[in-house]
């Protein structure tokens, strides 16, 4: 329970303060903000987990010490404002002031720019599970699909990631027919490979590069945040109280990272790596598909967490049986 000692110490500090701002209905709406932040979340805590466990152990202090603040108050509140700023015109202090006082024009505004968002956020995480399922796995989890002879033939083909991305980028273009959507998915890809550029000129045959993964996680928090900030104006258009509670979830989420690295849970259960990674494709499939159809985040929430529960109780399984073998 130690490493969720600092998570609950700050839900309480945003809960007393969702009080101030809005007495128990703010409590409330504050505390499903921080499960729905969770749910959708979960799964990024294992790939979280996965890139730390190649870093430095200063850099996984800095992940926490430095991250958080950039998840908090960078992604919850800085990032919604800085898009209402760049459609409106605004300054960064105007946009402020008219999501004080004019919330749901504030809430309008951002929902206009959704689709481009979703479009951004659903191609880097696309990249990411396409990184990870066309990789050469010792341990397979949906053996018909991983070591099926189609999948071995193709994932031998150069960028086959970037092509399958490019593919989706264009079939997304035809059928919205919207040059900026288009644009903003190709900012994706492109950054996801520009990071993996960046890792690979700065890590060593052992270690990850700190500030390359460093970057990586938060691109990546990043992704999973857009989801919660737009699906968050659902419950509430207080600014302060989406960002209380989104950042409180997003807190606990770091924590479930570190358990995860401490005790090395991603080795012990076999399959929660690829239940977080198809988790994740998934994601990035509804975030596509959000640009044209409306997908409630709960739904996303529960497909995510359900993929990780079944892989995680295929990995006791599995453990379970092996340990009986050897006797």
């Amino acid at each position: 329970m130690r490493y969720f000692y600092s998570s609950f110490a700050l839900m309480i500090l945003g809960l007393i303060a969702a009080f101030y701002l809005g007495g128990t209905g703010a409590i409330y709406i504050t505390f499903l903000l921080i499960v729905l932040e969770i749910s959708l979340s979960f799964d990024n805590a294992v790939v979280n987990a996965k890139v730390l466990e190649t870093l430095d152990p200063i850099w996984q202090k800095r992940f926490i010490v430095f991250g958080l603040p950039i998840a908090v108050f960078g992604m919850r509140l800085v990032f919604p404002l800085a898009i209402v700023s760049i459609v409106t015109g605004l300054g960064l202090f105007e946009t402020l002031q008219v999501a004080i006082d004019e919330p749901h024009r504030y809430e309008m505004i951002l929902k206009s720019t959704e689709t481009t968002i979703f479009a951004f956020g659903g191609a880097f995480l696309l990249m990411v599970f396409l990184d990870f399922f066309f990789q050469e796995h010792d341990i397979k989890w949906v053996t018909f699909v991983e070591g099926s002879r189609i999948v071995e033939r193709v994932s031998g083909v150069a960028n086959i990631e970037l092509i399958t991305a490019i593919m989706v980028g264009i079939a997304l273009g035809h059928i919205t027919q919207d040059f900026a959507i288009v644009l903003a998915f190709m900012y994706g890809v492109l950054l996801h490979s520009l990071l993996e550029m960046v890792d690979h000129f700065l890590s060593s045959d052992t270690v990850k590069s700190g500030i390359a993964g460093f970057i990586y996680l938060e691109v990546l928090d990043a992704s999973f945040s857009f989801d919660g900030v737009i699906g968050a104006f659902a419950l509430t258009s207080n600014i302060f109280i989406i960002m209380i509670g989104l950042g409180v979830g997003a807190m606990f989420v770091r924590s479930i990272t570190l358990y995860f690295v401490e005790h090395q849970t991603l080795s012990a259960f076999r399959y929660l790596e690829h239940g977080a990674h198809y988790a994740i494709g998934i994601l990035a499939i509804i975030m596509l598909m959000k640009i044209t159809t409306h997908i409630s985040e709960m739904v996303t929430g529960t497909i995510g967490i359900g993929l990780i529960l079944i892989a995680f109780l295929h990995s006791l399984w599995e453990n379970k049986k092996a340990n009986e073998e050897s006797l």
